[in-house]
């Protein structure tokens, strides 16, 4: 419980909790820090802070001061590749990776975690690509004073996850490009879609490792993907072919070359004609002509999750569908954008 006391009256005491000075376009912070024993000299600043009164804390069982709340919350959102400072401020800590890679947020247990009363935790969106040092998340214990039950039932939601926050490492993929279409493989034009997928790749930390041409025959496509898998890729991209023209037989030469799964169609657009096979546990991602014209499609929300070890599946394209729809911005800011960060 608090007991109120004038300033005057406070001097020798110590204090519960930070005492925030904001000083507009100069500072924002804390002026006196939780623990400071007032003096004398400190009676002017704080009724210059318009504090007259100041609190006394006397816990009762059962209770916890914000910061030790902030620790147990902490300790129970942060999950693989999360780092926080074990130093609270006025009842919050950030979380930050610890190593780049796509951030995982377990969407359903961060509900229930902020269901509980008197905590909260906001983080960065689902499926986000982020650098060593980033901050991901903050979470912090709304009162100065709680029940220490309900903080410890909201940090057990957390570790029965093993965690509601974590960043997965991006694997380095042995990449193979398969770059379909008659027309590039005659040399009637010229390839333009090997240089925009080699940096996509590269970008990510990945490295191409072969690079195979095949005309709209769907032998020829078969030959080239098992020519990428013999080299020993451990992901294969495939460009072209996609659609549902006659000579469009991609997927036909996927499912020759031994395809085990295959998702034909993602709810975004840019990209709906996207497809996602596996040939038992190597990845083929097949990229439709929008790759070629648009900077950013769903391989850019697709590729990054593939590189951190997730399996792809049906559900997983379908809900992309909720903030899958790409505005065409004359200057594209992805990725601080909504498109994409529907899940």
């Amino acid at each position: 419980m608090l007991e109120k006391v004038s300033v005057q009256n406070a001097v020798g005491t110590r204090l519960a909790h930070d005492i925030t000075e904001i000083r507009p376009g100069e500072f924002k912070g804390p002026a006196f820090r939780k623990g400071h024993t007032v003096c004398d000299g400190d009676i002017c600043h704080l009724q210059k802070l318009g504090k007259n009164h100041l609190y006394l804390l006397n816990m009762e069982e059962g209770e916890i001061h914000e910061n030790q709340a902030a620790k147990i919350l902490a300790k129970g959102l942060a999950g693989q590749g999360i780092e926080w400072n074990d130093d609270p401020k006025e009842g919050k800590i950030t979380l930050h990776a610890a190593y780049d890679g796509i951030l995982s947020i377990n969407i359903a247990s961060l509900a229930a975690f902020n269901l509980i009363d008197e905590v909260m935790c906001a983080t960065q969106h689902n499926n986000t690509l982020v650098k060593k040092g980033d901050l991901v998340a903050a979470t912090r214990a709304i009162p100065l004073v709680m029940k220490q039950a309900p903080i410890e039932r909201a940090a057990l939601i957390g570790s029965h996850d093993k965690g509601i926050v974590s960043v997965k490492p991006l694997k380095n993929l042995k990449t193979g490009l398969v770059i379909t279409g008659s027309e590039v493989y005659n040399g009637l034009i010229e390839d333009g879609f090997a240089p925009v997928l080699s940096k996509k790749i590269n970008d990510l930390g990945s490295r191409i490792l072969s690079v195979k041409y095949a005309p709209d025959d769907s032998n020829h496509i078969q030959q080239a993907i098992l020519n990428c898998l013999d080299s020993g890729c451990d992901l294969i991209i495939l460009s072209g072919g996609m659609s549902v023209d006659p000579d469009d037989v991609t997927r036909t030469g996927i499912q020759q070359a031994g395809a085990t799964e295959m998702y034909y169609g993602s709810a975004v657009l840019p990209g709906a004609m996207f497809l996602v096979a596996y040939i038992n546990d190597i990845p083929l991602l097949g990229v439709p002509a929008c790759g070629l014209f648009h900077r950013i499609t769903v391989l850019d929300l697709i590729l990054p999750r593939v590189m951190a070890g997730e399996h792809i599946d049906k559900k997983e394209l379908a809900f992309l569908g909720h903030g899958g729809l790409c505005m065409n911005c004359k200057k594209c800011t992805f990725p601080h954008c909504p498109f994409g960060k529907g899940v």
